[in-house]
């Protein structure tokens, strides 16, 4: 039954009850398994759903052994990040579907918090479901204490984006008996804090488009990178917006509002345009008892302004207790963050983990399991395509594999039985050659099996 929910989730995710109803007996994974249709069973597929918890803890500890044996993976670098996922239909606020920051932009659903460890070649470790209103910055502390409980204490690097590690755990990291090494990104105030220091020491070379310069400080090392394909996309980011922003601003100039109506409007332009662009320009806003008029509302760009975030653009802050260490390495370990997004990505969008039909949070949590166990069968095959035939995606393999199909022939015999023969289509000239990149072999045909027919009563 689990084998039938993972494979599910990879091959064609959707509900359970679609499986039951309708994927089960259109697929070949009965003959697959050498099962009957009583797998699928909607009440079987739920009772296994109800167990899967319990193996959380031993699947973690296999998972490290399996990578290292499949593709000798080290876990000396680990890379941390939070997602949340959204709840299409409307159930009630309990349990851990809370209100929260939502990264899908569906603040209006309640949601579940995801948090994920992963190597820097995508390997997933290990990961926790948390209430939907679960703050970044509550979870590091309890993640480096279970990690150190299962797999032990060592000198790992942990690799975080900005806002998920406080003050006081970073403290705690570099305090240990045994170090916990970090490689964070900084908040843009802080940078504001060094740019006097920054501004004296110069840049080194570390890639064709990227700088760094390196200041050390109380036990860290500050990191300023600064890359010209960031910068690029960061400037036609901002003049877009800034574009768009004037052209508002002038609009809301031509209207009759009241002062609260501007304000209203004002704001939705603010969010709209984002930060950087709507701190570039100052805007004068009329009196609490004056009417909005082309004198008292007024704005213009501040130059001040626009110059720091020119010389900003492309440049972002690491920050890191690996001192002395090589920067052009710190810089390459942050950009593995990436894997871990596109984890996010492939769970959310190749094996849809939403919509959540589910109620109970522990139905919520086993339907999370069954796609966490999809994405690891996903990922080894992505690794083994790297080697064997790079270029192609799990995905696409999959579309292409699915042209070989199970076809089942009825063959009536002379006594009234049925001879039952199932067979699955030679594959194309392309399958084969793909199949022969991979090293898979197809399972021998299935064997005839025959049906006797019930015989009417007179």
């Amino acid at each position: 039954m689990l084998k039938t929910l993972v494979t599910y989730r990879l091959v064609d995710p959707g509900s359970e009850w679609r499986l039951h109803r309708q994927w089960y007996a259109q697929s070949a994974i009965g003959d697959l398994l050498g099962e009957d249709f009583a797998v699928a069973g909607k009440d079987n597929l739920y009772r296994c759903l109800d167990k899967l918890l319990a193996h959380k803890q031993e699947l973690f500890s296999f998972l490290r052994q399996r990578w290292q044996t499949l593709f000798q993976a080290d876990f000396e670098i680990l890379l941390y990040d939070l997602t949340s996922t959204y709840f299409a239909c409307d159930p009630p606020e309990t349990g851990k579907r809370r209100f929260g920051h939502s990264r899908d932009h569906r603040s209006d659903c309640v949601q579940v918090v995801i948090a994920l460890i992963v190597t820097p070649e995508g390997f997933p470790l290990t990961y926790e479901v948390m209430p939907g209103n679960t703050s970044d910055k509550t979870t590091l502390g309890d993640f480096l204490r279970r990690i150190e409980v299962q797999y032990g204490k060592a000198g790992r690097t942990w690799v975080m984006d900005r806002g998920i590690p406080t003050e006081a755990v970073l403290t705690e990291m570099r305090a240990a008996k045994t170090p916990t090494h970090y490689l964070v990104g900084t908040p843009r105030a802080r940078l504001s804090q060094l740019e006097q220091e920054f501004l004296a020491r110069p840049w080194a070379q570390v890639r064709d488009s990227v700088q760094v310069k390196l200041i050390e400080q109380d036990g860290e090392l500050y990191i300023l990178a600064r890359s010209g394909g960031r910068r690029n996309k960061e400037q036609a980011m901002r003049r877009r917006r800034l574009k768009k922003l004037v052209k508002r601003l002038h609009e809301l100039r031509q209207q009759k509002l009241t002062r609260d109506q501007l304000l209203i409007k004002l704001g939705a332009a603010r969010t709209e345009a984002g930060p950087v662009a709507y701190r570039i320009i100052d805007i004068q806003l009329p009196g609490k008892d004056q009417p909005v008029t082309a004198e008292t509302f007024c704005f213009k760009l501040n130059w001040q302004k626009l110059r720091e975030a020119r010389r900003r653009e492309g440049s972002y802050l690491l920050r890191s207790n690996l001192t002395g260490g090589d920067p052009a390495k710190l810089w390459a370990f942050y950009l593995q963050l990436v894997e871990i997004e596109q984890a996010f990505k492939e769970l959310k969008g190749d094996l849809a983990i939403r919509p959540i039909y589910h109620q109970t949070d522990a139905r919520i949590e086993a339907h999370i399991f069954v796609a966490f166990l999809a994405y690891c069968l996903q990922v080894t095959l992505k690794q083994r395509l790297r080697s064997l035939a790079p270029g192609l995606t799990p995905r696409s393999v999959l579309e292409k594999m699915a042209a070989i199909q199970m076809v089942d022939m009825h063959l009536p015999t002379t006594d009234g039985r049925t001879v039952l023969l199932s067979r699955y289509t030679e594959p194309e000239l392309d399958q084969l050659i793909l199949l022969r990149q991979l090293k898979i072999d197809l399972p021998a045909q299935p064997s005839p099996r025959i049906a006797s027919v019930d015989v009417a009563a007179p």
